[in-house]
């Protein structure tokens, strides 16, 4: 149980330092995600880019 929350973690990480990058591919801008300010500090959750994400890693790793 310990490890899925360190893979999740370091996820978001990873995909928290990758949103400026990735945000000039769409990324993060697709019906679905959401984005909102609170208390001066803009937060993002990419929902519909995380299940795009999911399926083309997927598609890719069953034809691997």
């Amino acid at each position: 149980m310990i490890r899925w929350v360190i893979v999740i973690f370091v996820a978001l990480i990873v995909f928290s330092a990758l949103l400026p990058w990735l945000e000039k591919l769409g990324v993060g801008r697709l019906p679905g995600d959401v984005r909102f300010t609170l208390f001066g500090r803009m937060f993002s959750l990419p929902f519909a880019s995380t299940i795009l994400i999911s399926l083309i890693v997927l598609l890719i790793g069953r034809f691997l």
